[in-house]
C-alpha cells in the first residue's frame, strides 16, 4: 500500500554531484527504499525533464537559471500534494538549489561526492567525451564551475559507496529528523 502524506509532511531530497558521480543510483536506490517503506515517491531526472522542455537545450547559464527554476516549482507543487521528491540533477550553482530549500521546507541536500577523474572515466552518456572533443561549451567541472554544497546534509562517496547503503544512511537521516517514521521491526 501507497501512502501519500498530508500537505507540510512531506519531502524534497536534492541529489548533487558532478555528472556520473552516481547521482542516478542513488536516487533510484533511494526510491526502492521509500517505496518499500509506503511511501509515493517521484523521481525529477535533469536529462528527462530538460528533453519535455526544450527540444535543444543551451545549457548556457541563462537556461539553467530557467531550468532549475521550474524544478524547484515542479517539486513544490508535488510536496504539497504530499508526494516526495527526489531531484536527480547535478545544478552546478548552489543558487539553484537553495531555491528550491526555499520553496519546500522539508528539504535534505545529499551530494554524491566523486573526483572528477573518477567521472570522466565512467561517463555512460559521454558529456565529458563530448566536452573534450569540443562538442560541448558548458559541463560541470570541466568548461562550467560546479559549486559543492557547503553544508550538505549527507555526503556519499561515489566513487567508493554503494549506492544502496548510501540511501539507507539517507533513510536514518530522514527518520532521525522525521520525515519518515522508524522503520518497522519485521
Amino acid at each position: 500500500m501507497t501512502t501519500v502524506a498530508h500537505k507540510g509532511e512531506t519531502f524534497a531530497l536534492w541529489i548533487t554531484g558532478l555528472p556520473a558521480s552516481g547521482k542516478s543510483a542513488v536516487s533510484a536506490a533511494l526510491s526502492r527504499q521509500l517505496v518499500a517503506r509506503g511511501i509515493q515517491t517521484v523521481i525529477l531526472e535533469s536529462d528527462v525533464l530538460r528533453k519535455e522542455f526544450s527540444s535543444h537545450p543551451t545549457y548556457d547559464p541563462h537556461d539553467r537559471e530557467d531550468f532549475y527554476g521550474s524544478m524547484a516549482f515542479i517539486g513544490k507543487v508535488l510536496t504539497d500534494l504530499g508526494i516526495a521528491v527526489i531531484f536527480d540533477a547535478t545544478a552546478n550553482k548552489r543558487a539553484y538549489r537553495e531555491r528550491a530549500r526555499t520553496k519546500i521546507p522539508r528539504f535534505l541536500e545529499i551530494y554524491v561526492d566523486a573526483p572528477l577523474e573518477v567521472c570522466i572515466q565512467r561517463d555512460p552518456k559521454g558529456i565529458y567525451r563530448r566536452a573534450l572533443e569540443g562538442q560541448s561549451q558548458h559541463v560541470p567541472g570541466l568548461q562550467t564551475e560546479y559549486e559543492p554544497p557547503l553544508h550538505p546534509d549527507i555526503v556519499i562517496h561515489g566513487d567508493r559507496e554503494n549506492p544502496d547503503l548510501g540511501a539507507k544512511r539517507v533513510m536514518e537521516v530522514l527518520e532521525a529528523r522525521q520525515f519518515i517514521g522508524a522503520k518497522p521491526p519485521h
